[in-house]
């Protein structure tokens, strides 16, 4: 006998996972909820199948929050809506485990890495027009991680061995009478009903078949109709899906069978919700469509407005979607935002493409993106720097979106090489190397005819080379990108190409080199007046460049001179670099406490921004501190925890003698300390833990949760003002030939 699922309870523990909150009240569907339960107990794939706008997204999340504490690692969902291709999936699933991914192997490869010795539950949302992708998808990761189950919510199975299937019915009577009333309340505060009202709201939902979004869209027309009238105009048109929805024109048989049934219900439903709004909320419908997941209204006015739709009355008419429930709104780190439900999206599509506007609107989407990316880059040398980074998270499926219209379109593949390149702060500075590479990769695959956009995309996808640790790769972007330049005479393209390739020489120990490549590079930058992050990163590399050839007095001095320019541009991300220079300078002056104080920021800033690379570079030395410190055993299970955090990098350490020497010093001393045995078991115990309970456990507090994107407060300081570290003056740029960026 299948047991049903408790309620959440507000005071159960918190648990790994992504699971959004419940916005309104769920109603009904207990045996749905304990069949469910049941399923999962006895398989480890579970499809939930239904027609469009039946419940299945609801009831899946519904039913994956209660069943969190069952799973060590929690839950996880990954909406699929949004993605337009199937190439991006496991891109997808990999952002919404929140796996950030620093290495050239392929997303899948890390999937079932990340995956193989996990408990957790793993949500898949919308896949319907993605199915074999994901099937495929499900089988290989089902089969290399024996603790993973997958509950997929969907149109139709995913056809597996071994998939326990649940069709979701629609509400029955009652409860859809509860969804109906519910929602009505929220419309119209402190709604009832007398006797015939009842039957009036019974028959309205018999009519539409128990279906929650049709009930919904009904509950919405409220505010200027009763139920009577809504069920009576709902009467006179149902034949909008055989007369009025653009699909008949196409030639569409009448649809046959339970199913089809529910699925026209749904249809004459939305198309009657349709028919029911005015010409201008008809067309902003249509037009919203070509949205991927959420928007804002600055993009609605951007793409969705014109002479039929002037912007300064967007707003109003928007507000009026959202009233009828045609369009839901939603807080999120990045603001208030917009989206539309994936049925009700679909519908509005038809009638875009019936009017033949389709492709401006996407060309007017697509231009869009490119400037917000356009815009982001500026503003992330500035205090906006973790809004940005919040504001790009979200934007994320509209920008994909983006990029494959500009690598699809005919002429356009300037553009998708400017956007891949234009985001190189989001790739490089947010954890997402891997899609970075994707994009690039592709965008260069294509003959543009904007040499700059072009440049710019080979130097950042040379960047992203060097950090995956393919030195093949960022050789031969970096070198196109220099003949390049030279050829065009782009000083900009050249400088940054130089500043990589000593980027690549610093990784690969050849610190005369780097440290010629990138004083070289700088000096460029300072004629052509560039001044940004990256800028500010290449004087933090000429910083570990003779500071791991010896000079620790010219390095502080370097990263100083950055710390100051950060402090008066509110940069965060690369003070982050200069913070772990600066530590390092600190502790091989013995000074445990101002490196600890240092390296400690360190990590709290790279933490936020999810950069693997910084943040496993700072635990690294800080275990090194805490030997120093007396702790040899807590040094050790440092190490065991950066260690498991490395093969999301690269190699570790780069394979670098001058970034391993820390390592090294701190695993022969705590082994000496402790003795072979204690030390692996220190060891095995830290690489027990991930890096957000690595960073709780030096931080402190409960960094136990990634955020939706970087949300960091106003800096309150780096701690105690240092002493000079040296009797000559800071660095500036005529004293040291251009070490300086500022």
């Amino acid at each position: 006998m299948r047991r049903s699922l408790p309620r959440p309870s507000s005071a159960r523990l918190r648990v790994p996972g992504n699971l959004p909150a419940e916005l309104t009240r769920f109603i009904g569907r207990d045996g749905e909820l304990a069949a469910l339960a049941g399923h999962l107990d006895s398989a480890r794939l579970v499809t939930l199948t239904g027609v469009g706008g039946v419940g299945k997204s609801r009831l899946a999340r519904h039913a994956a929050t209660i069943l969190q504490d069952r799973f060590c690692d929690g839950v996880w969902l990954a909406e699929l809506a949004p993605l337009r291709h199937g190439h991006l999936l496991d891109h997808a699933v990999a952002e919404a485990l929140g796996l950030a991914d620093h290495t050239g192997r392929p997303p899948r490869a890390a999937l079932r890495d990340h995956l193989a010795g996990r408990d957790l539950l793993l949500v898949l949302d919308g896949y319907e027009h993605l199915v074999d992708d994901c099937a495929d998808l499900a089988a290989d990761l089902l089969r290399r991680a024996p603790g993973l189950r997958v509950l997929a919510a969907g149109r139709r199975p995913l056809g597996l061995p071994g998939e326990q299937n649940l069709p979701l019915p629609p509400m029955d009577g009652p409860d859809a009478a509860d969804l109906f009333h519910d929602r009505a309340a929220a419309v119209v505060p402190g709604f009832t009903t007398d006797a015939s009202g009842e039957a009036a709201v019974a028959e309205l939902c018999r009519r539409l078949d128990g279906i929650p979004l049709a009930l919904e869209l009904a509950a919405g027309r409220l505010r200027a109709l009763s139920v009577e009238q809504v069920l009576a105009r709902l009467d006179d048109r149902f034949r909008l899906l055989t007369g009025g929805y653009p699909g008949t024109r196409a030639g569409l048989s009448p649809p046959r069978g339970a199913a089809e049934c529910r699925h026209r219900t749904l249809r004459t439903a939305i198309g009657w919700s349709h028919e029911l709004c005015t010409p201008a909320e008809r067309l902003l419908w249509a037009r919203l469509s070509v949205f991927a997941g959420q928007f804002d209204l600055d993009a609605a006015e951007y793409v969705c407005s014109g002479p039929d739709l002037p912007a300064d009355e967007l707003v109003d008419v928007l507000g009026e979607l959202v009233a009828q429930s045609v369009v839901v709104r939603e807080e999120t780190p990045a603001g208030v935002r917009h989206r539309m439900l994936d049925t009700v999206r679909e519908y509005g599509a038809g009638w875009l493409d019936a009017a033949g506007d389709a492709e401006r609107l996407r060309r007017r989407h697509r231009d869009w993106y490119v400037g917000l990316a356009t815009w982001c880059e500026l503003d992330w040398f500035s205090p906006r720097q973790a809004e940005v980074a919040a504001r790009i998270e979200c934007e994320l499926p509209n920008l994909r979106v983006a990029l494959e219209y500009s690598l699809d379109s005919t002429g356009d593949a300037h553009l998708g090489q400017y956007l891949a390149g234009t985001l190189w702060f989001y790739w490089v500075g947010c954890g997402r190397l891997s899609e970075g590479r994707h994009w690039l990769d592709r965008s260069l695959e294509l003959e543009g005819d904007h040499d700059d956009a072009r440049l710019k995309a080979l130097w950042v996808a040379g960047y992203v080379a060097v950090l995956q640790g393919d030195v093949v790769g960022a050789t031969i972007a970096l070198q196109e990108c220099r003949e390049g330049a030279e050829r065009t005479d782009n000083a900009t393209a050249a400088a940054y190409a130089l500043h990589r390739t000593g980027c690549l020489a610093l990784v690969r120990d050849d610190m005369p080199r780097a440290e010629r490549l990138l004083r070289d590079a700088l000096g460029r930058y300072r004629e052509i007046g560039e001044l940004n992050s990256n800028v500010l990163m290449g004087q933090v590399e000429l910083a570990m460049a003779v500071a791991f050839q010896g000079d620790l007095g010219q390095a502080v001095r370097l990263c100083e001179d950055v710390r100051q320019v950060c402090d008066d541009h509110g940069e965060r991300w690369t003070l982050a670099y200069a913070l772990y220079v600066l530590g390092y300078a600190a502790w091989s002056r013995d000074d445990a406490a101002r490196a600890r104080a240092l390296l400690t920021e360190c990590l709290a800033i790279d933490h936020a921004f999810h950069d693997l690379l910084g943040a496993v570079l700072a635990i690294e030395l800080l275990a090194l501190v805490t030997l120093g410190e007396g702790d040899p055993a807590e040094a050790a299970l440092l190490q065991g925890a950066a260690g498991r955090i490395w093969p999301s990098v690269g190699l570790p350490l780069f394979g670098s003698h001058h970034f391993n020497q820390p390592h090294r010093l701190c695993e022969e001393r705590a082994r000496e300390a402790l003795g072979a045995e204690r030390y692996g078991h220190c060891l095995r115990e830290g690489a027990l833990l991930d890096l957000d309970a690595t960073a709780a456990r030096i931080l402190g507090g409960d960094a136990s949760s990634r955020p939706d994107g970087p949300v960091l407060g106003p800096r309150s300081g780096t701690g105690p003002e240092p002493p000079p570290e040296t009797d000559e003056p800071a660095a500036s740029p005529s004293a040291n030939g251009g070490e300086t960026a500022g």
